[in-house]
């Protein structure tokens, strides 16, 4: 896979804290205008792999590119063009949704021209008409998630990382929050996202299987599948993690 044709791409991307390796030579390629589903539990090195390729943190070794861009020395460059959600809810619970809106638009260097009309934008997309005034600690799990979200896009990113969106939320609110991910591909973005949700994961176009820092494997959802004779992606991911533990062959 060229360059031209891939939004994201590392090999043996690797990371250690003293003596433990989290991320243990990782080598994925994502094209452009995927939703690649980041797969594995907790601790399993997902966003610690996310923040390396955001630019938030240095690889002890291997290498990668966000849209051609080194992730070491060029990570200015790709913030410029990625929309990045962590885990945690990160935005300011003491200010208003249009607060959060405004002050991220500022950020981003938006005029406020621009900024006006893409808060309307993503009001409506991320369904917070009504609740502009509403304090964002107020809001629920899926209300801010949403509100997470519409800060992310702000900029119209090429990419959008999502680091386990919709850890806590209620099933209804996942899947409107899903939806939306899957218009925002339609229209062209890329989208990389961790969960630990397997239905969630069944609506990628691509996935990876991580565990204790290693990718496993990689592929569609049907193509894994039917690579392991299994009816589920539960079960693929359970029979990898058997096989790695020794109880299969």
């Amino acid at each position: 896979m060229t360059e031209l044709e891939t939004a994201i791409e590392c090999q043996g991307l690797t990371k250690r804290f003293g003596d433990r390796t989290v991320v243990d030579q990782v080598s994925i390629a994502i094209p452009k205008g995927c939703i690649f589903g980041f797969l594995g539990p907790n601790g399993s090195g997902k966003s610690t792999t996310i923040r390396m390729l955001c630019g938030l943190i240095t690889p002890t070794s291997g290498e990668g590119r966000v849209l051609g861009y080194d992730i070491v020395k060029e990570t200015e460059r790709i913030r410029q063009h990625i929309g990045y959600m962590s885990q945690k809810f990160s935005l300011y619970e003491e200010l208003t949704v249009a607060e959060n809106l405004d002050f991220y638009a500022g950020i981003y260097g938006l005029s406020r021209k621009a900024a006006q009309q893409r808060r309307s934008e993503l009001l409506d997309m991320a369904g917070l008409h009504g609740r502009e005034k509403h304090l964002a600690r107020t809001l629920s799990g899926g209300w801010k998630q949403r509100l997470a979200l519409a800060c992310a896009l702000l900029h119209e990113p090429d990419i959008l990382i999502l680091d386990e969106p919709t850890a806590g939320v209620d099933p209804v609110s996942r899947r409107i929050f899903w939806d939306v991910i899957h218009q925002l591909a339609k229209q062209g973005m890329t989208v990389l996202v961790s969960t630990h949700y397997m239905d969630e994961a069944e609506t990628c176009d691509r996935i990876g299987f991580i565990f204790s820092g290693r990718l496993l494997v990689e592929g569609t959802p049907a193509a894994l599948k039917e690579r392991f004779q299994l009816p589920h992606l539960e079960d693929v991911f359970v029979h990898l993690v058997r096989r790695e533990q020794g109880d299969v062959s």
